[in-house]
């Protein structure tokens, strides 16, 4: 029987103190784990880790592995499978020793080097964007944590979601990518988004957008979430053609970069093939917004 199975807490290791891995690390020591080495190479890397690991030895990765009894990878998508092969070739991954990453993109396969060692293999990724700092740990009691893992040990992996403070969804091996390519384009785009309102309004003598689009951008997230597409409102869902033009004209004038605009047009005709689709506008409105936006 395994020590994680036996005795329930577990020696944990971290590689690296990124952002995610920093404050996970810090989720699983808060829920009785004992965080027995993190891999930190750049400054800012060692300042997470002294502040919300602190007291926990920084070690090289061949170290980190030999210690625990779960390894965390917390590294970037691209590097994770050569970092899991090299790690496996090495020879330090251990029978038993659970491997868990955090990339939303990749399931377990990735990790098929250390199950051929012997280790058992988790998916886990939070639905959360992190700053790298204590507040974060408040954030993940509100999420949502993609879990994939083999039926045997799925239980496990729910576990450590929960100890971490969220709520475990699980998400078949074939479905990461769909998985986080949705979440991308929810949270990175809406980021965009929100950037170029703001230098529109900016540009207009507008000192704290965030004041305007706050309260706005929130109702409509929360009616989005509720209410799904049926929610949409504005001139496009209304057929408005003549605004729709106005728009255009104003972020052409208005000496934004033309990702503004493209993003506009991109995102405006999206609205009304769905505002089609539910029947807000009629198909002759649709073809006269869509005749709009692609010249």
């Amino acid at each position: 029987m395994p020590p994680w199975a036996r005795e329930g807490r577990l020696g944990v290791g971290v590689i690296s103190a990124g952002k995610v891995g920093s404050v996970l690390g810090a989720a699983l020591r808060n829920a009785g784990h004992q965080v027995v080495g993190v891999h930190a190479v750049s400054v800012d890397s060692q300042d997470r880790a002294e502040n919300l690991l602190p007291g926990v030895p920084v070690l090289e990765i061949p170290e980190i592995v030999r210690r625990a009894e779960l390894v965390l990878l917390a590294v970037p998508d691209d590097v994770l499978g050569e970092l899991v092969t090299g790690i496996a070739e090495a020879g330090h991954f251990q029978p038993g020793q659970l491997v868990i990453h955090t990339s939303g993109r990749f399931g377990t396969g990735v990790l098929a080097p250390a199950q051929r060692a012997g280790a058992i293999g988790l998916a886990i990724h939070p639905a959360m964007t992190f700053s790298g700092m204590s507040l974060d740990l408040q954030r993940l009691n509100a999420s949502a944590f993609a879990v994939t893992a083999d039926q045997d040990v799925l239980p496990v992996a729910q576990a450590l979601a929960v100890e971490m403070g969220g709520e475990p969804v699980v998400v078949e091996e074939q479905h990461r990518g769909a998985y986080h390519a949705a979440l991308a384009h929810a949270s990175n785009h809406l980021n965009i988004l929100t950037a170029q309102s703001s230098e529109v309004l900016e540009r207009i003598g507008i000192d704290d957008p965030s004041r305007v689009l706050g309260p706005l951008m929130q109702a409509s997230l929360d009616n989005a979430l509720a209410s799904g597409t049926g929610a949409l409102t504005g001139p496009v869902a209304r057929g408005d053609t003549g605004t729709v033009r106005q728009h255009l004209r104003e972020l052409a004038a208005s000496g934004l970069p033309s990702d503004a605009r493209g993003a506009y047009i991109a995102m405006a005709q999206s609205a009304a093939q769905r505002a089609l689709a539910l029947g807000t506008i009629s198909e002759a409105q649709a073809a006269e917004l869509l005749d709009l936006l692609a010249q």
